[in-house]
């Protein structure tokens, strides 16, 4: 499973896929109850380890929605679904669609329509039937390109066994996220599904892919009325181009900037739409609210048609601070992680459990803490045993429970009966997905699934890592500078997949500013050998990566010379190239 394409800045190039032969056997250990093989990519097997969390079935067949969505037959023409979708997605979208079904069974290809929920709304081409399905949510078919491109806000391709289901096996798709006019957030994909094609990046059709969103995009641009484009206008004017936190709002209808996504959380979007409406209920000409923000009534013909908010202070005013935004310490504005603390944050305002999920290293007990607002809670570790010894009782207190996964059978027990006698417990738990839980573990995973949050991996969100470095560096000693970046050496960075996640990025920073002597911006070079020289040319074994970081770490003590590098360990030289070779560092 790869993301396709990401923002230019953000450097990265994609990385190379696990052959389809290692990747079927690799699921079928899988799917048997063992743990995915070292050289399934971390994204691949993260995804798997969600659709068994998730209780979805390998075997999950087409059912009688999808029949009545896509036809009864292999070629089928264009349909929507009779689930009353977004008008104006549809349809914007379905003249577009229409006029490219001709072509679908010609390229053997089938073309999807999902709204932001992933319900299929349109679908045509050439397919079997028993392929489709009329919701691509993980939770209900596990992984997909749709689903990774709503998730990452960038194009996804999926091939093969890269997917859980069965009925997936020979089949490859590409998937591009749509946005409307003046909003970053997706309301939709577009999705071409074809035959499997091993080993090809990009996928055959992503070009089709990218011109029919594009195509798509600029037909609900066109689709506005006359008084949206008046609002709309008004918003574009109101961010002229700049990074601005703008918000417009017209009846159920609204647009956020990214710089107001950044600041504000999606309940405090809500305060703010409602303090809108109050304002132009009292028809003021420009109404101010509280905190700095100025409102802009817009008219169409001399009616109004809705309002647009800057969320900047006044000359002289306060710093606008939303009411009802949880403060969080954890840096990135990255799609992924800002919907995995939205989440987070909006559970933790009822009084339940809440399971945060996620590898190590990603700060889910940092966010735990976070998410309390500031009270102290009772954190115990199941790493340390005898869990059953140290729960309370009857807890009055906000309680962190951390490492999930090492939870012994009777400290099991003891959490499920603190459930049991008060299931509004303030309990937060972090999980670690690896192993397979035993049967006891996973009937607490699963009592706690419904208020679960799945924080994303650092290598799924590698634009927050120009953020993150500021978050996790050192404090300055008096008079010295804080510390700075070459645009080579961040590159380097967003490049690494951390499997550590931000844990060892911290690591890194924080060892390499205490040992620098020199001034100025971290260069690449300073960098430890395993992220300056980026990611293998492929998966690594534990064994290899060793072996590989050793090699490296030589070279570098020996100035690049391969002849000495070669004597210090031992090896010949045509060994050491060949070995460099092998790890993409010839």
């Amino acid at each position: 499973m790869t993301t396709a394409e990401h923002p230019p800045t953000a450097g990265l190039q994609s990385p190379p896929r696990t052959s389809l032969g290692q990747l079927r056997r690799a699921r079928a250990r899988f799917l048997a109850g063992h743990p995915p093989p070292a050289d399934v990519p971390d994204e691949v097997a993260a995804a798997w380890r969600r659709a068994r969390f998730y209780g979805v079935r390998p075997d999950t067949g087409a059912d009688t929605a999808a029949d009545a969505a896509t036809g009864s037959t292999a070629d089928f023409a264009g349909r929507a679904t009779p689930q009353a979708p977004d008008p104006a997605l549809l349809q914007a979208a379905r003249p577009v669609l229409e006029r490219l079904a001709p072509v679908l069974g010609h390229e053997r290809a089938t073309l999807l329509l999902t709204d932001a929920r992933l319900r299929v709304l349109w679908s045509a081409g050439h397919a079997p039937r028993d392929t489709l399905r009329p919701d691509l949510s993980e939770q209900s078919v596990g992984p997909n390109s749709a689903a990774l491109a709503l998730r990452t806000g960038h194009r996804a391709e999926v091939h093969g066994p890269e997917h859980i289901l069965d009925m997936w096996q020979e089949v490859s798709a590409v998937s591009v996220p749509l946005r409307t006019p003046g909003d970053s957030r997706p309301v939709g994909t577009v999705t071409v599904a074809s035959a499997l094609c091993g080993g090809c990046a990009p996928h055959p059709q992503a070009a089709l892919a990218e011109a029919t969103a594009a195509v798509v995009e600029a037909e609900l641009r066109a689709y506005t009325r006359p008084p949206e484009r008046a609002l709309l206008d008004a918003y574009l004017t109101a961010c002229a181009g700049q990074d601005r936190p703008v918000a417009a709002f017209a009846g159920h209808s609204r647009l956020v900037s990214e710089a107001a996504a950044r600041l504000l959380s999606a309940r405090d979007v809500e305060d703010l739409e409602r303090a809108v409406h109050e304002a132009l209920r009292e028809d003021a000409p420009a109404p101010r609210l509280p905190g700095g923000a100025t409102v802009e009534i817009v008219r169409h013909h001399g009616e109004t048609v809705g309002a647009v908010a800057v969320l900047e202070p006044a000359p002289g005013g306060a710093p606008v601070t939303p009411a009802g935004r949880p403060p969080t310490a954890l840096a990135g504005h990255s799609v992924p992680w800002r919907h995995a603390a939205e989440r987070a944050a909006e559970l933790a305002t009822a009084h339940a459990p809440l399971l945060l999920v996620g590898e190590r290293g990603t700060g889910k007990t940092t966010l735990a803490r976070e998410l309390l607002g500031g009270t102290e809670p009772l954190v115990v570790d199941a790493a340390e045993g005898d869990l059953h010894e140290t729960l309370p009782a009857d807890p009055r207190g906000s309680l962190v429970l951390r490492h999930a996964e090492r939870l012994a059978q009777h400290d099991v027990a003891a959490i499920v009966a603190l459930l049991e006698a008060r299931p509004t417990a303030p309990l937060l738990v972090t999980y670690t997905p690896g192993a397979p839980p035993g049967p006891c573990l996973q009937r607490l995973l699963d009592t706690l699934a419904a208020r679960s949050v799945v924080l994303p991996a650092l290598r799924e969100r590698p634009e927050d890592i120009k953020e993150l470095l500021a978050a996790v560096a050192p404090a300055p000693e008096p008079g010295q500078p804080p510390l700075t970046w070459t645009l080579d050496a961040r590159r380097a960075l967003e490049r690494y997949p951390w499997p550590g996640n931000v844990t060892e990025l911290a690591h890194v920073v924080r060892s390499l500013a205490r040992r620098r002597r020199t001034v100025g911006p971290v260069r690449r070079t300073e960098l430890p050998d395993p992220v300056r020289e980026g990611p293998a040319g492929r998966p690594l074994t534990p064994m290899e990566d060793a072996e590989r970081t050793a090699i490296l770490v030589a070279l570098r003590r020996h100035g690049g010379n391969k002849a000495r590098t070669a004597a210090a360990l031992g090896i010949g030289r045509a060994t050491l190239y060949r070995k460099l070779r092998s790890y993409g560092h010839a």
